[in-house]
């Protein structure tokens, strides 16, 4: 279901300035800390949502994403720390008068009212006059792509265009925050896509801050302006979708998001690494000098497979996943690593084919240890 949470202070009978007015809000997460008994679910969370940015909270179940979310709409209660929007620190703010909007996981739309009455609910609950409910409910299907379904009931609507109501609906007060908790997960997948798009569509058009909870690193990583890693109640790296797929701040989100091979190394000094018989520029801090054995960090799609009958490599199976293949492959010391090709390329490399791997050359990240 969705649910627009009233701002506090805002006098029944109007709407709440913001998004669609242009301007979104800054929000802070200080230091916040939630327990349930003996499990910590956020553990001294310290994090910033800048004024019409998208932020998506990625992690395993149990990593705290939901749970911060829930505080940020005011459905839990910190046992420390503090939320400010705009500054200002809403920590003990009830939840019906916090200026935001939220859209859950299970859309839930109320049976007995159709799309226009669902979009409309909460301004007839601030008693908005007839006439500008209607109004700003059409004007809402219409942004969300749907003019023409005002008449139609939840039963019959598809998941994605109950969604799309549901996401009206949030918006409806013109809230400073967006929440959505996992709105695209009990979509088919190419509904899912599309409703993706359509969000972020809105989202950037709106310039509606937006905090975006979802285990779905692809929707994360495609829909966000950065991407917060949570891991044990703990806030792992926050960065720009490109920063953390090409440059992971700790070994749990090299592991978490994305493939990450991990090669036997060793330094050569002048800041080289070398792997697999390539020398390879260190990209960032490399362990001490002297350190016995390193291991390179390489994606799939960086490790170059040529079929060659002398080769010292072995391929072990291949995935065909359309445009692309993922090989498996022992190497040479008894590695296990993936490779991703084009489809095209990788059709001579049949399991048990011999074939020579090696890093493309590029710089790679390094940590301490052997594999």
């Amino acid at each position: 279901m969705s649910t627009t949470l009233p701002a506090a202070g805002k006098p029944a009978g109007t709407e709440a300035a913001g998004a669609t007015a242009g301007g979104g809000a800054r929000v802070e997460f200080r230091g916040l800390r939630r327990a349930f008994g003996s499990t910590v679910a956020l553990d001294g969370l310290d994090l910033t949502v800048e004024p019409g940015e998208l932020l998506a909270l990625l992690g395993p179940s149990g990593c705290g994403k939901t749970t911060a979310l829930r505080v940020l709409a005011g459905f839990e209660q910190p046992d420390s720390g503090e939320v400010l929007v705009d500054g200002e620190d809403i920590t003990r703010v009830p939840a019906n008068r916090r200026d935001a909007g939220m859209v859950f996981q299970s859309y839930s739309l109320f049976p007995n009212l159709n799309a226009r009455e669902n979009v409309a609910f909460g301004l007839r609950v601030r008693k908005v006059p007839a006439a500008r409910r209607r109004e700003r409910a059409a004007e809402l299907l219409d942004l969300v792509g749907l003019p023409e379904h005002g008449d139609r009931y939840p039963h019959q609507m598809s998941g994605g265009q109950q969604q799309r109501v549901a996401l009206a609906r949030a918006l409806a007060l013109r809230p400073r925050v967006l929440l959505l908790d996992e709105p695209l997960s009990a979509l088919d997948a190419k509904v899912r896509a599309n409703l993706r798009e359509e969000i972020r569509r809105l989202q950037l058009s709106l310039g509606i801050t937006t905090v975006f909870v979802t285990h779905d690193q692809e929707e994360a990583l495609s829909m966000a302006d950065r991407v917060a890693v949570l891991n044990a109640g703990k806030l792992e790296q926050c960065a720009a979708p490109a920063e953390l797929y090409e440059r992971p701040a700790t070994p749990f989100v090299a592991d978490f998001v994305g493939t990450m091979n991990r090669i036997p190394g060793r330094l050569t000094g002048a800041g080289e690494v070398e792997a697999a018989g390539v020398r390879l520029p260190v990209d960032g801090p490399a362990p001490a000098a002297g350190t016995s054995g390193v291991r390179v960090l390489v994606r799939p799609e960086n490790l170059d497979v040529a079929a060659d009958p002398e080769g010292a490599d072995t391929v072990v199976s291949a995935s065909f996943f359309g445009a692309v293949t993922r090989l498996h492959l022992d190497l040479a010391d008894g590695t296990r690593v993936k490779a991703d090709l084009p489809s095209r390329e990788a059709a001579e490399l049949a399991p048990g084919a011999r074939a020579r791997v090696r890093p493309a050359r590029r710089p790679v990240l390094v940590e301490a240890g052997t594999p």
